[in-house]
């Protein structure tokens, strides 16, 4: 393991916990994954709000279009194969189609380049008011004319994606739910990955939840429809570590795969960009990517009524991060950019040497939490309310070990000025003053705060 790692999973879990109670959400669970092992698996929170049953990393989350990437795998398994090749047309494996849509290929549609509508004329199923599509309804809407020429334009289609379910079912003569289950997630040795809830079981199953408004409160969104015929788009459920496991063995630079280093060259390949969005992305065969330099990343993101999951594949530094949160306005995307922002800034500093373990830690005052975090030659003031806690963080230089001076800080803060660790009668650290302000614990903050705010207006 990267010498750095251990140091910054164990800030990344302490900053997650703080920004999930920050923006009060259900809950969140992380999984990271170091090459193919788990060096980081832990849930915060609550996986029901009207019972109060604690989130673990044992609970399963509707991760939804994480699935299109186990349909791309479970394709290109067929084409290493010989079962099926990535420029056959549609319509030689499935009736019905409308013929602009049977003439389009295995690959337009996997790289969602088909121009094929995104989920029909009536998509209530992912508003809850109406069941998943099954085949007939599926192959009805496919009937209808595509939206686009084929490898116009990126154009994302739950239908298609549907589609290749019908696909693979036609080519192996088994239900989808079996074929995948067999030939990819038993393959990549998932334990903890179903392709649609009915086949969940009695596992612990995080439920969703809406947001605060328009009721302004959450209510429970159950999440248990199954997906039917979309099972292939959006149906999969699993833990995030098997998320992050399954994701891992997709890296071109993984040792193990149940896929050729060809095939996963060719699924994570940036094929089609979304020209009219502003995030940088691309969608490749089953997977979208982004980002530059050492941290391109690949993988996929998920949102089913009451959930919001996502996942990315840094090949360069051998990291899976999954991160999946059960609430319809949850904050996957930001919480993983910020674990990336997390991971980076120790990739650049480098691990805390011995004996500043006393300095790693969170201190507060009426004006919130800081957190105060070693890394190799200096500790740094992080903001754990920040999307990107290492945002302008101020920098301490040690003089002894419980004392230093603030190198680094922004003007209107104490650069110049000394800090100091104030230990209990048992050489404990109990607090920590910057410059002329002093930060206690959590606990102590709460009583100091109910004395002067809460108790003192009472009497």
């Amino acid at each position: 393991m990267t010498p750095w790692l251990p140091s910054a999973l164990a800030y990344v879990a302490s900053w997650l916990d703080f920004q999930r109670r920050l923006h009060d959400q259900p809950g969140v669970a992380i999984a990271v994954a170091n090459g193919g092992e788990i060096a980081l698996e832990a849930a915060f929170g609550s996986a029901d709000l009207v019972t109060g049953e604690a989130l673990t990393p044992r609970h399963g989350f509707r991760i939804a279009s994480h699935s299109k990437s186990f349909t791309g795998a479970g394709i290109l398994r067929l084409v290493e194969d010989g079962r099926l090749r990535l420029d056959d047309r549609v319509g030689s494996f499935i009736d019905g189609l409308h013929p602009e849509i049977a003439a389009v290929t295995i690959g337009q549609v996997l790289s969602n380049s088909a121009g094929l509508t995104r989920d029909g004329p009536d998509n209530g199923q992912f508003f809850d008011r109406k069941p998943y599509c099954d085949r007939a309804e599926l192959l009805d809407d496919l009937a209808e004319p595509p939206v686009f020429p084929a490898s116009q334009r990126f154009k994302y289609s739950n239908h298609g994606f549907g589609l290749l379910g019908l696909v693979i079912e036609s080519v192996t003569g088994l239900s989808y739910s079996e074929w995948i289950t067999d030939e990819v997630v038993a393959k990549v040795g998932l334990t903890e990955t179903k392709a649609d809830i009915e086949l969940w079981g009695h596992r612990p199953m995080a439920k969703g939840h809406s947001g605060t408004q328009p009721l302004g409160y959450r209510v429970v969104i159950p999440g248990d429809n199954p997906g039917r015929a979309m099972v292939s788009a959006a149906g999969f459920v699993a833990t995030a570590a098997d998320v992050a496991r399954y994701f891992a063995q997709l890296s071109p630079q993984a040792e193990t795969s149940i896929l050729t280093p060809l095939s996963r060259r060719e699924m994570t390949r940036r094929l089609w960009p979304d020209d009219e969005a502003s995030l940088g992305r691309h969608y490749g065969l089953g997977t979208i990517s982004g980002g530059e330099g050492a941290w391109r990343w690949f993988g996929h993101s998920g949102g089913f009524q009451g959930f919001i999951t996502r996942t990315c594949v840094f090949p360069a530094q051998d990291l899976t991060v999954s991160v999946l949160t059960n609430a319809i306005d949850g904050l996957a995307h930001p919480w993983l950019d910020g674990v990336v922002h997390i991971l980076k800034t120790f990739s650049e500093r480098g691990a805390p040497p011995a004996g500043t373990e006393d300095w790693n830690r969170r201190g507060w005052c009426i004006w919130g939490a800081g957190d105060l975090v070693p890394v190799s030659d200096r500790v740094l003031i992080a903001n754990p309310a920040l999307f990107t806690p290492f945002l302008d963080a101020g920098e301490i230089t040690l003089d002894a070990p419980d004392r230093g001076h603030i190198t680094r800080a922004s003007g209107f803060n104490s650069p110049g000025e000394p800090a100091r660790l104030v230990r209990d009668e048992t050489g404990a650290a109990q607090s920590v003053w910057l410059g002329g302000g002093r930060f206690i614990g959590e606990e102590d903050m709460k009583v100091e705060m109910l004395a002067r705010y809460v108790e003192k207006a009472a009497g």
